[in-house]
């Protein structure tokens, strides 16, 4: 009969890529997410700030954290506000990709 000492070892090496990837994969799919939460918030206070009389585009950028303002792009028309923003990936191509966009209005304006 065979020794099956260090089988477990030898399954863990085999499975931890498969892990790690999956992983990455809940995280990534989490980033999105948060953007979009992000996103929404940052196009509703711009909305208030519209009918507040404000400035949408600076309001928007001040209700989101700092690190997600490079990512970020607000657009006016008229009353309405469309904010897209690319979550944090660690892939540029993929952040691109997974680009969110929200977007509120004001009516009367």
């Amino acid at each position: 009969m065979r020794s099956s000492r260090g089988q477990a070892s030898v399954e863990l090496l085999g499975a931890l890529p498969v892990v790690l990837l999956f992983g990455l994969v809940v995280l990534q799919l989490l980033a999105v997410g948060y953007a979009a939460v992000l996103a929404g918030n940052a196009a509703e206070s711009a909305a208030l700030a519209i009918a507040d009389g404000g400035e949408a585009t600076a309001a928007a950028r001040a209700a989101v954290p700092g690190w997600s303002r490079a990512g970020m792009r607000v657009s006016v028309r008229g009353g309405r506000v469309e904010v897209r923003m690319r979550p944090p990936s660690a892939l540029a191509a993929l952040a691109r990709e997974l680009e969110v966009q929200a977007h509120a209005a004001v009516r009367g304006r």
